[in-house]
C-alpha cells in the first residue's frame, strides 16, 4: 500500500493495517524490531526456563513437611530433605554447604530441585516416637545427618545417604543433587549405575 494511501485512512484503519504488515514484511525481525506488534511471536522464540532451585524453611512438624512436599508436586521437583537434631555438630557445616549448592544453581539444569531440613528433635515431631506416623519411624531414619529425597510425594530409600565421608564430599554432593533433579517426578533415578552404588551406605 503506498505512503501516502496509508496517512490518508482513518486512524481505526490505519491501526488495524500495521499488524497484518509487519508479519509478512519481516518474519524473521519482528520480535526485535517490533514486539508490540508481534507479542505472541516474540514469546514462542523463548525457551521456558527450568524451575528455579529453592529454599524452605526448616521442617519442625509434619504438616511443614506436607507443606513442603506440596509446594513441591506442580513443578515436579524433588525434595532433597536433610534429617538433623539440635545436638548433632555435623549438620550445621552439610546444610550450609547444601545450601550454597542448591542457591548456586546445582541441578537447576537438570531439572531443579527444593531442599529443606528435618529437625527431629523438635516438639512436634520427637513428641510421639513410638507413633506410626511420626516421620523419623516411617522413613527409617535411623542416624544423623541422613540424605533423604522425595519425588512425586515418595521416598527415594534406593539413594538415601547417611556416610559421614561422602556427606563431607561437596564433588559427591553436587552429583547426588544432580542425580536426584533428573527425575522429574518420575521417581527413578536419573544417575548412572555405577553411581548408585554409592548411596546407602
Amino acid at each position: 500500500m503506498p505512503l501516502t494511501l496509508m496517512h490518508a485512512l482513518p486512524p481505526s484503519r490505519h491501526a488495524s493495517v500495521r499488524p497484518r504488515l509487519c508479519p509478512r514484511l519481516c518474519p524473521r525481525l519482528c520480535p526485535r524490531l517490533c514486539p508490540r506488534l508481534c507479542p505472541r511471536l516474540s514469546f514462542s522464540a523463548s525457551a521456558s526456563p527450568s524451575p528455579a532451585n529453592v529454599v524452605f524453611d526448616a521442617i519442625r512438624s509434619p504438616e511443614s513437611f506436607m507443606t513442603h512436599l506440596s509446594a513441591c508436586h506442580s513443578p515436579r521437583i524433588p525434595l532433597l530433605t536433610l534429617w538433623t537434631t539440635s545436638y548433632c555438630t555435623h549438620s550445621p557445616g552439610l546444610l550450609r554447604a547444601l545450601t550454597g549448592l542448591v542457591l548456586s544453581g546445582v541441578g537447576q539444569p537438570e531439572g531443579g530441585v527444593a531442599l529443606a531440613s528435618v529437625e527431629m528433635d523438635a516438639p512436634d515431631i520427637a513428641a510421639n516416637p513410638t507413633d506410626p506416623n511420626n516421620l523419623a519411624l516411617m522413613y527409617m531414619i535411623n542416624s544423623v545427618p541422613t540424605l533423604l529425597s522425595f519425588d512425586a510425594g515418595e521416598a527415594q530409600t534406593d539413594t538415601r545417604v547417611t556416610d559421614t565421608a561422602s556427606l563431607a564430599d561437596h564433588a559427591f554432593l553436587r552429583q547426588w543433587i544432580r542425580t536426584e533433579a533428573r527425575r522429574h517426578g518420575q521417581r527413578g533415578a536419573g544417575g548412572p549405575a555405577s553411581f548408585s552404588g554409592l548411596f546407602g551406605k
